[in-house]
């Protein structure tokens, strides 16, 4: 579906930072199988998000390097507050396929 253009003034309000996943718990309560998952964005600290990435064991995404957008408000996912959200794009079999860079990247550091 293609979305409506914007100028740069939008996407500038859009604030993406890399961030280290550093925990990942199963989320029984959500309608659909999902993680609590805890990523460290080094000095600007940790935050929460509910994520639909079930297609990664809990082992794999503990310590890898997500894109994430950290400046909308929170959202009460089954009585969980989701600070932020981890990006990805689909795969052919419609799973989720995190975004992270390909080298090393200071934790924290605003995408562009």
């Amino acid at each position: 579906m293609k979305k409506d253009e914007i100028i740069y003034d939008d996407f500038a309000k859009v604030e993406m930072r890399l961030g280290k996943i550093v925990e990942v718990k199963d989320f029984a309560r959500a309608r659909n199988p999902s993680y609590k998952v805890c990523v460290d964005f080094g000095e600007l600290g940790q935050r929460w998000s509910s994520a639909q990435i079930k297609n990664y064991a809990e082992d794999d995404l503990m310590g890898r390097n997500v894109v994430c957008v950290v400046n909308m408000p929170p959202r009460n996912i089954a009585g969980f507050k989701s600070e932020i959200l981890i990006m990805g794009v689909p795969n052919e079999a419609g799973e989720t396929i995190l975004l992270q860079p390909s080298d090393d990247a200071v934790l924290g550091s605003e995408v562009f």
